[in-house]
């Protein structure tokens, strides 16, 4: 199986690169642009590839944030963090989309649903408290909003 995968792999990623060492990251940034995350059987591939070893490989890409080593959600949700947000409820605002979402700021749901990610600023500052969902941008948030968003249709007037 882990040598099928390479071989499709280099079929389609990596047949436009040199094997040399140097073309690390933007190998992983291929791999990652085609299947949205550095799936754990691509690691040994790319090191064969490269010269290189495994842990090589695993040493930059969980060094560098922009590589993920697990799967996004289908609804990658950004909470702003930023003064202006956090000034007007954006620790409530985070809490309240952990609860109804059922996991943690930095997680994914198990059934790929949602990953919920806090960062320093999103740049709306004037529209704050806000998230992003994918690339919608949510401004003036307030809990009722987050309820409203992330209710399952069922429940979206509960009092909690």
């Amino acid at each position: 199986m882990q040598e099928e995968f390479g071989q499709e792999l280099f079929r389609q990623v990596l047949f436009s690169f040199e094997g040399k060492a140097e073309k690390l990251i933007p190998v992983l940034h291929r791999v990652q642009d085609s299947y949205g995350y550095l799936p754990e059987e691509a690691i040994s591939p790319i090191a064969t590839f490269l010269d290189i070893t495994a842990g090589q490989v695993y040493s930059v890409a969980s060094f560098y944030d922009e590589f993920r080593l697990t799967p996004l959600g289908r609804k990658r949700v950004t909470v702003c963090r930023g003064t202006a947000c956090h000034i007007r409820g954006a620790p409530q605002i985070l809490e309240k989309i952990e609860q109804l979402c059922e996991i943690r700021d930095g997680e994914t749901r198990d059934d790929l649903e949602y990953t919920l990610e806090s960062v320093a600023c999103i740049g709306c500052c004037a529209l704050a408290p806000c998230i992003k969902i994918n690339r919608d941008v949510h401004a003036d948030m307030t809990l009722e909003k987050v309820r409203e968003l992330f209710s399952a249709p069922d429940e979206g007037n509960r009092d909690d």
